[in-house]
C-alpha cells in the first residue's frame, strides 16, 4: 500500500506561479511512475504530466513550456512547477503513483485557483 499527499495549492493571480509536492509513503520501494492530474470544474479529469523512474517526462499540450515535473526518489516526492498560470488551469490537482503491479494510488488532491 502507498498513501500518497499532495501540498502547495492557492489562490493566484494569472501569469503567477506555484509549487505543488506530493509525498508518497508506505511500500515506497515499489514505486515507479509518478504523475499529476487534474479536474476542473464541470470537466472531465485530464493527465497534466508524468515522470518515469529515471526522469523521463511527458505533458499535455496545453501545459507544454509552462510546467515542469520532476521527482526526488531519495524524498519519495514529486513537483509540478507552475508557471506562467492561466484561469483555465483552475483545478484540483492530483497526484498519482504507480507500483510494480502497476496499480495506480492516488491523493486527494489540492485545489489550484487561478484569477483573472
Amino acid at each position: 500500500q502507498v498513501a500518497v499527499v499532495e501540498s502547495g495549492g492557492g489562490l493566484v493571480q494569472a501569469g503567477g506561479s506555484l509549487r505543488l509536492s506530493c509525498v508518497a509513503s508506505g511500500s515506497t520501494f515499489s514505486l515507479t511512475a509518478m504523475a499529476w492530474h487534474r479536474q476542473a470544474p464541470g470537466k472531465q479529469r485530464e493527465s497534466v504530466a508524468h515522470i518515469s523512474p529515471g526522469g523521463r517526462t511527458n505533458y499535455t499540450d496545453s501545459v507544454k513550456g509552462r510546467f515542469t515535473i520532476s521527482r526526488d526518489n531519495a524524498k519519495n516526492t514529486v513537483y509540478l512547477q507552475m508557471n506562467s498560470l492561466k484561469p483555465e488551469d483552475t483545478a484540483v490537482y492530483y497526484c498519482t503513483a504507480r507500483v510494480w503491479s502497476g496499480a495506480d494510488y492516488w491523493g486527494k488532491g489540492t485545489l489550484v485557483t487561478v484569477s483573472s
